[in-house]
């Protein structure tokens, strides 16, 4: 039986809301993006992340343990997109970055809509937030399982003329020397110095392939890859846990965050590669009209060697 505990705050009053059973704890950030602050699992009677924690003060939602992407994942380059042979401007949302990233739906206030034992859903509705083009309502669900995390996205466009959307998840899970990873896919979209993609291969650069399991040391990776069966797995020998990543109805595109001599990496779950909006066809992205829905579920499932 899971006993959600009541909401707190930290010094700060930012609102902390949390689920906590015999083996799991979360804690999600409503007001913080929707973005989760902490998941972790009792091992020796002790809590072990599964995901990267936050550090209790930060709002940068880069620092939290997972935050949500909607109505798109990563990068938008050329200031926006054209559809129907309308150009849709889109303004940049990142100090630092050269390109609107990751949506929109990171950087608002979620509210908590509903609330059991076992879940929490989050809903946000977004009208044309800093000037963006989508107006949309959406859900996130969170639900604590007896062995893991599923996450449900979903979002309702309510705009008068259709759109193109995307969703993905953003995820920081924890990394040391002992730690592999492995992820089918039968190739990557390299990219330029500013992370957006300008060829596709077949040939993996060297310890870019994790079609088998290995080490997560090595240079940057910040890449979209091509071919993935919706399955991935994390393993730490050295705390005795496996957690593996699935995604339902998988649309064949994962992203990796490989940060350099970082005690962290992403494997991000998303529908469609970077910059899509400016690929031929516009792969994994999906038009909706007013009042269509695109949905996404991950599952997070962990497994004691």
């Amino acid at each position: 039986m899971i006993n959600p505990k009541p909401s707190g705050t930290t010094s700060s009053a930012i609102r902390v809301v949390e689920l906590q059973s015999a083996t799991q704890r979360l804690q999600v950030l409503p007001t913080l993006g929707g973005s989760i602050a902490a998941w972790d699992w009792k091992l020796k009677e002790q809590w072990s992340p599964l995901l990267r924690s936050w550090d209790g003060t930060s709002k940068d939602r880069y620092a939290m343990a997972c935050f949500p992407l909607v109505p798109w994942s990563n990068r938008i380059t050329d200031g926006g997109f054209t559809h129907q042979g309308r150009h849709y401007p889109v303004l940049e949302n990142r100090a630092g970055e050269p390109y609107p990233i990751h949506g929109d739906a990171w950087l608002q206030k979620w509210r908590v809509a509903n609330r059991t034992p076992n879940s929490i859903q989050l809903t946000l509705k977004s009208d044309c937030f800093d000037g963006n083009p989508h107006s949309y309502r959406c859900s996130q669900t969170l639900t604590l399982t007896d062995d893991g995390l599923s996450i449900a996205l979903l979002v309702t466009h309510l705009g008068a003329e259709s759109l193109p959307y995307g969703l993905g998840l953003h995820p920081y899970f924890p990394r040391n020397e002992a730690t592999r990873f492995s992820s089918r896919a039968d190739g990557v979209w390299l990219s330029d110095s500013d992370q957006i993609p300008t060829a596709h291969t077949k040939a993996f650069p060297q310890t870019w392939n994790y079609n088998h399991p290995a080490a997560l040391e090595g240079p940057l990776i910040d890449n979209c890859f091509t071919g993935w069966d919706g399955k991935a797995l994390i393993s730490y020998p050295d705390r005795g846990l496996e957690l593996s990543v699935t995604m339902d109805n998988c649309s064949s595109y994962s992203l990796m965050y490989r940060p350099p001599k970082h005690d962290y990496f992403c494997f991000e779950p998303i529908t469609h590669p970077i910059n899509a909006f400016h690929v031929t066809g516009k792969p994994g992205l999906v038009t909706l009209a007013r009042g269509q829905t695109l949905s996404m579920k991950t599952h997070f499932q962990v497994s004691v060697m």
